[in-house]
């Protein structure tokens, strides 16, 4: 049985359960440095999701939606390549996404986020969408990012949020033939590292775009990124996205269950 909620006739649709949990992926065209394609929060997102839907779809009954390619990246707008849409507009195709859905019996829309410039955005949109049209909504990402209270390497002193090792390295796992490592070179932001509230993830955020820092557009540190290491964390994600849906998929907050 297919679990792409794009390949239902629309009789199938309308006979899904209301326990139904339908996975939004969602990611960004932007720039990622020299060394990474614009579509690689795209790409870890939809191959995340997909790759969750069929290894956990028949036990948490999940259902794959079509991915968001274009979402909020104004940070990155600077860039050539950058392809952003302002927050209103987002808002608004979310809302118009998620009242879509309700026509069906399902009532779990899940946001799996590649893009951490959405994160707070999509927040907004969960309980909007909420209200507006009773869906169950939430938010999850493959990994925390680190500019969300995450971990980054030591050697890119938390701060590898952009084009990184880990990302680099997961890239190098999915789609090897996108990436030129040759290019990529060390851009952390050094001088942020005596800030110790007013950092990436710290008690005080801050508003910044992505060529603040006097970098390429990277922000991190991908010279040390490898294969090896994005299987591994690639593995990792797959394995906490599908603990992660198992409790969406039960989850019920007036409920022990």
């Amino acid at each position: 049985m297919t679990r792409y909620f794009a390949d239902l006739r629309a009789p199938e649709a309308a006979g899904l359960s209301p326990d139904a949990v339908a996975v939004l992926p969602v990611g960004s065209i932007e720039q990622h440095g020299p060394h990474l394609p614009l579509s690689t929060d795209l790409l870890v997102a939809e191959t995340l999701a997909r790759d969750a839907v069929d290894a956990f779809g028949d036990a948490c009954d999940l259902w794959l939606l079509p991915a968001l390619a274009y979402t909020k990246s104004n940070e990155h707008a600077w860039s050539p390549g950058t392809m952003w849409l302002s927050a209103t507009t987002l808002l608004a195709v979310l809302d118009d996404l998620a009242r879509c859905l309700a026509t069906t019996p399902v009532r779990r829309l899940v946001f799996l986020n590649g893009h951490g410039g959405n994160s707070a955005l999509l927040q907004v949109a969960s309980r909007d969408i909420r209200l507006a049209h009773g869906l169950r909504t939430f938010v999850m990402h493959p990994s925390l990012p680190a500019d969300h209270g995450g971990t980054s390497p030591a050697a890119e002193l938390g701060m590898g949020i952009h084009a990184g090792i880990d990302e680099t390295s997961l890239l190098l796992h999915l789609r090897p033939d996108l990436v030129r490592l040759d290019l990529g070179v060390r851009s952390v932001p050094e001088q942020l590292a005596s800030f110790d509230r007013v950092r990436f993830g710290g008690a005080v955020s801050f508003g910044w775009l992505s060529d603040d820092f006097g970098t390429d557009g990277t922000i991190g540190d991908p010279t040390g990124a490898t294969a090896e290491r994005g299987t591994r964390l690639y593995e990792a994600m797959v394995v906490a996205a599908g603990q992660s849906l198992a409790e969406i998929a039960r989850f019920d907050p007036r409920s022990t269950r």
